[in-house]
């Protein structure tokens, strides 16, 4: 599993999985979207922590500087 995620998008990334986070705990996003929210907020965090998205890899996305 190659990394194919740059810092900033991982920073982008953790920071809308905490807003969406937050959002589902305030009562902001409720029931069936508030579960979806939690979910990719979830996708966001771990693509993150690994710096791998397999959809990148479907459409040829790569935002890891190259060395």
């Amino acid at each position: 599993m190659k990394k194919n995620m740059g810092s900033l998008d991982k920073g982008i990334r953790l920071i809308l999985a905490v807003v969406l986070v937050v959002f589902y705990f305030t009562g902001i996003i409720t029931g069936t979207w508030g579960i979806i929210a939690l979910a990719v907020a979830a996708i966001f965090a771990l693509t993150s922590l690994v710096s791998f998205c397999p959809l990148y890899v479907l459409v040829g996305i790569n935002t890891c500087k190259k060395n």
